[in-house]
């Protein structure tokens, strides 16, 4: 597979929690202006890679790059600037409102003196809109559903407004509309602006779809990455989720859908 020009890199990452190996010398160089997916099966360590990419877990061995440079060692708001991460459970302040958590992604952009300026407002306002919140704007966060809360979480994500944009099963709680919509949505971002965009699905078939490099692990290892027509195979469905399954061609999109074996 031909070298790719990366921003991002894991080089030999391992990752323990106590005496549990969670990542096991593992790496990876993200493409430059591609959305990536990463795959597999429960606790076999996609959150954990995306969050040490995101320099919120430090490996115990390995180094995460970023512009070629130890991640961990870069300031903070530099990084937030270029860099930014929804983790799957985030946590919002009580009664706190939906206009004012997605301007919070303004916040790497702001210094001790620096007032809201009007580029925070547009960004906000940007994002809301993108994400199909406005009409949200003065609710409280506490008072939407699960769908509506997730995309506010997205709007401030695309509100601070970086160049590379992780996150961790952006689809939860959404129905398969709003599910479409969202990576539509990503789609669009990673198109038009060439934003880097790496996220972790479990619909293998909308991973297909949406992604133009597909990661698959199983127990803290990379089974195979790259296009979707090169990774997603039987034999991968096999290694990776011990699943027997039939892969055709989508009949919209040409892309790999995968179909489980039924028991008998």
């Amino acid at each position: 597979m031909t070298q790719q020009n990366s921003r991002l890199e894991a080089r030999d990452v391992s990752l323990s929690y106590g005496d549990d190996q969670v990542l096991a010398n593992l790496s990876l160089v993200v493409p430059d202006g591609g959305l990536t997916v990463i795959i597999g099966p429960n606790a076999c360590g996609k959150s954990t890679l995306l969050r040490t990419l995101a320099r919120v877990l430090r490996p115990s061995a390995g180094h995460v790059l970023l512009d070629g440079k130890e991640i961990s060692q870069q300031p903070s708001r530099a990084v937030a600037k270029c860099l930014g991460h929804l983790p799957q459970t985030p946590i919002a302040p009580a009664g706190i409102r939906v206009a004012d958590l997605v301007s919070r992604g303004r916040t790497p952009y702001h210094g001790v003196f620096q007032q809201w300026s009007d580029g925070d407002e547009s960004a906000t306002l940007s994002a809301m809109e993108a994400t199909g919140i406005l009409t949200l704007a003065d609710l409280r966060i506490d008072d939407l559903s699960g769908g509506q809360r997730q995309r506010v979480w997205i709007a401030m994500a695309l509100a601070q407004q970086t160049e590379l944009l992780l996150l961790d099963e952006p689809t939860t709680y959404l129905d398969l509309r709003h599910q479409i919509d969202l990576l539509n949505l990503l789609r669009r971002l990673n198109r038009t602006s060439g934003k880097t965009i790496v996220c972790v699905l479990h619909d293998i078939n909308l991973a297909c779809r949406y992604a133009d490099h597909i990661v698959a692990m199983r127990a803290g290892t990379i089974l195979r990455h790259g296009a979707p027509g090169e990774v997603v195979t039987p034999a991968l469905m096999r290694a990776a989720f011990e699943l027997n399954a039939t892969v055709m061609d989508d009949p919209v999109t040409g892309t790999p859908m995968v179909i489980p074996a039924m028991e008998p």
